[in-house]
């Protein structure tokens, strides 16, 4: 039985329902993320409507797709992953208990928080959808705005600390599998750069990419641990250019003529610098194209052939 099975046949309307909210991962990028979390007491109204989200979130799922770097999903569709390939055990490992030294109490036990879980549980299972916490959740936010009410037909102020719940989740666990439902805010809250760090590391020991460089290392100074240039370089191996010899050539012959600020040795092999390593990113990326209608060149986020 798959996580989405296990999700379509549990009777959520039986489900006792528990909302824990979280602040983290914190901790640098190359230590193992830490989470704090408390549970929260909630009323019906709010039990019901976190039910029905969490139904409408699996009814709407019509594919479910293995996670990749690039994979992406879109409105009816998932990605699935293995919570052992992710940090998600430790945060489920902080909501197994709703032990009362967890219990929130005072306002500022949920102020700040970083995202919240909803833990259905029922005699043997429990499922879990979890979600980015918005703006409305930070006290910096609630100092700078004033919430208004409207009421017999006038506005009036309203006092009351008010907290944004969702009708989305990111992510929903079962059987120790994850249905990703945006990958962005999933890879945040679970800070999964991991498998972006293992391509990036393959990448560089890929012959054919080696031997189109003088030196790499200010390359790979470049990349680090960034998560956004990890996410690129993964799109370079995926995309492949650089075992092209006629892109290679034409790159050589037409990078100025871009406006790329590249540089090559006598052998034609690519020599990274600090300065120029966006421009390489972007050549690999097959990213600076022009238009045949202005004849300008442009960077753009997709670069899609199409057919004419």
């Amino acid at each position: 039985m798959t996580a989405l099975d296990t999700l379509r046949e549990i009777d959520i309307a039986s489900a006792s329902v528990t909302l824990w909210t979280f602040r983290g991962p914190t901790g640098s990028a190359q230590e193992t993320p830490t989470y704090s979390g408390h549970w929260v007491n909630i009323t019906v109204n709010l039990d019901e409507a976190l039910k029905t989200t969490f139904r409408d979130e699996v009814d709407r799922i019509e594919e479910v797709k293995n996670y990749s770097l690039l994979e992406e999903n879109h409105e009816t569709s998932a990605l699935l992953i293995s919570v052992d390939e992710t940090h998600a055990g430790y945060v489920l490992e902080k909501c197994a208990a709703e032990t009362h030294n967890r219990l929130v109490s005072k306002l500022k036990g949920i102020e700040n928080s970083n995202f919240y879980l909803v833990k259905l549980s029922l005699p043997g299972s429990i499922v879990y959808g979890v979600r980015k916490t918005d703006q409305t959740w930070k006290t910096k936010r609630a100092k700078s705005v004033q919430s208004l009410i409207f009421s017999d037909g006038e506005l009036d102020v309203d006092s009351t600390r008010r907290f944004d719940i969702s009708r989305t989740f990111d992510f929903l666990i079962a059987d120790s599998e994850i249905l990703c439902l945006n990958k962005r805010n999933f890879e945040s809250i679970l800070r999964y750069k991991k498998a972006h760090q293992n391509d990036f590391a393959e990448l560089q020991n890929e012959p054919e990419f080696k031997a189109v460089f003088d030196d790499m290392t200010p390359l790979i100074d470049f990349v680090k641990d960034n998560k956004i240039q990890l996410r690129r370089a993964s799109a370079i191996r995926q995309k492949g250019h650089y075992k092209d010899p006629e892109f290679m050539q034409n790159l050589r012959q037409r990078h100025m003529q871009c406006g790329l600020t590249l540089h090559f040795n006598a052998q034609g092999k690519v020599i990274s610098t600090p300065e120029t390593c966006s421009n390489i990113v972007t050549a690999f990326l097959d990213h600076r194209l022009t238009s045949r209608f202005s004849e300008k060149y442009y960077d753009v986020p997709s670069s899609r052939e199409v057919e004419v």
